[in-house]
C-alpha cells in the first residue's frame, strides 16, 4: 500500500462522532476506515443495479453444495 502525508483540517465533533460508529480511536484509522466504508458501499451500490437475471437457470447449480454437485455429475457419468 502507497502512503501519503496530508494535513487535514478536520470537524473534531465529526471525527469522534465517525470513531465512535467505526469503533476507531486513532485519527488515521479513523479516515482509512470511512474511506473503505465509502468505496465498498459504492460497489455494494453498483452490484445492486446489475441485472443478473441472466444467471437464474444456473441458480440451483449455484446453491448446491459442491459435495452434492460432485456426486450428481458422478451418477449421471461425467468426470
Amino acid at each position: 500500500m502507497v502512503r501519503t502525508h496530508t494535513t487535514l483540517d478536520l470537524d473534531r465533533d465529526l471525527l469522534r462522532d465517525a470513531a465512535e460508529a467505526l469503533g476507531t480511536t486513532r485519527t488515521t484509522d479513523t479516515v482509512h476506515a470511512a474511506l473503505r466504508d465509502v468505496v465498498a458501499r459504492r460497489r455494494r451500490a453498483w452490484l445492486a443495479r446489475r441485472d443478473f437475471s441472466e444467471l437464474e437457470p444456473a441458480l440451483p447449480d449455484l446453491r448446491t453444495s459442491r459435495i452434492e454437485a460432485v456426486e450428481r455429475q458422478n451418477e449421471l457419468g461425467g468426470s
